[in-house]
């Protein structure tokens, strides 16, 4: 891989980085959804910092692979297994570690899913939102909330300009709307309850469609690509042709930490919402771009469209402008698509080649410190 998309805005990131690491050192964070793909990620970036990390999730699906397990996590945070929609466990816990700053990346996280349990969805994606910031009412000690939802939280008219802040949110299936009403929640909450409190900063976090290594969920094209692969089979590919903001996931997490940051240092100022996007939006970026360009680094594989599944309920074409969050938080994505498509590549080359926890926890951490560095080591 040449150099990352950023390359002259290395020693600016390199700078930013050291302050970001300085202030997270000995925080106490409370991270909901840290047994998911993203949760475990960020999990592990917040103890190479030097955090102390609460996470407060479901347990892992036993029928498929988890990077939290994978990695063996579990052996190094706090690690609470319950539900969102409980919400006794969920004040106790959070008052038990009385956490700085609040992470909430739990979610019901699929499209399709959402479909078949609407009402799940709901309680959790919503309620369980509502839940968590009704309980950090009673914990004094947070002065930090970053609630992550979605870029497919606006009312996507499929037109070709990316969504900005401002835009109206909707969502036409479960998952999409239940994310935008979360995202009235949090506003709610702030302005309601959380406003006459000079130290304390809740923002909310919109990002494009995050890849990156350790992703085995359902319905997601990249873990589809490796399921397939890893049985020697065609990928199937059910919506080819539709657009996304693919976006690797520390450049989504980065984002997130340094708005974690920001809220700290001046609240009244950051408190709204962000988008995170790579800066390469294109029309071109579609599902079976991704898929060659995957099997193409990967060095073999193939895909075939199933024309049975090629219209399944999901939107065809999304685009996020990040530029607020790069002209008010001096955030900058790191990794172009092709590129973020070639990191989650070697992270999974490790993974078929059969590691061990140790080895995938070497990559995991390796890829953390050459993004930081922004540049090839």
């Amino acid at each position: 891989m040449e150099g990352l998309g950023m390359s002259q805005t290395g020693e600016v990131t390199e700078k930013a980085t050291e302050k970001t690491k300085e202030f997270y050192q000995g925080k106490r964070v409370f991270l909901t959804g840290h047994t998911g793909f993203k949760g475990t990620w960020l999990a592990w970036w917040l103890k190479r910092m030097g955090a102390e990390v609460t996470g407060y999730a479901l347990a892992p699906e036993k029928d498929r692979p988890s990077l939290f397990e994978l990695t063996q996590l579990q052996s190094e945070v706090q690690s609470v297994e319950a539900d969102l929609r409980d919400y006794a466990k969920l004040k106790t816990s959070l008052e038990a570690s009385q956490p700085q700053i609040v992470f909430h990346l739990a979610a019901q996280a699929l499209v399709l899913d959402s479909y078949q349990d609407p009402r799940g969805t709901y309680e959790t994606n919503v309620m369980g939102t509502i839940n968590l910031l009704d309980a950090i009412r009673e914990v004094p000690s947070v002065r930090s909330v970053v609630v992550v939802t979605t870029d497919k939280c606006y009312d996507n008219q499929e037109w070709l300009w990316p969504y900005r802040e401002t835009d109206a949110l909707g969502g036409k299936d479960p998952y999409s709307s239940s994310k935008a009403m979360a995202e009235l929640a949090a506003s709610a909450y702030r302005q309601s309850f959380f406003n006459e409190r000079a130290d304390f900063g809740l923002a909310t976090a919109r990002a494009g469609n995050v890849i990156g290594g350790g992703d085995f969920a359902r319905y997601r094209i990249i873990p589809d690509i490796v399921a397939a692969l890893g049985k020697k089979q065609p990928v199937v590919l059910r919506h080819p042709q539709a657009v996304r903001p693919w976006q690797h996931v520390l450049d989504a997490l980065h984002g997130y930490l340094q708005l974690g940051q920001k809220l700290w240092q001046e609240p009244n100022r950051f408190s709204s919402a962000f988008n995170f996007s790579t800066l390469d939006n294109s029309k071109d970026h579609t599902v079976q771009y991704v898929t060659e360009k995957f099997i193409h680094i990967l060095g073999f594989g193939e895909y075939q469209i199933d024309p049975q599944t090629r219209l399944a309920p999901e939107a065809h074409l999304l685009q996020l402008d990040s530029s607020k969050a790069r002209a008010e938080l001096g955030w900058q994505p790191q990794l172009l698509t092709d590129q973020a498509i070639e990191f989650t590549v070697d992270w999974y080359k490790s993974y078929l080649s059969q590691s061990s926890a140790d080895s995938l926890r070497e990559i995991t951490f390796s890829q953390i410190q050459k993004f930081l560095n922004g540049r090839e080591q």
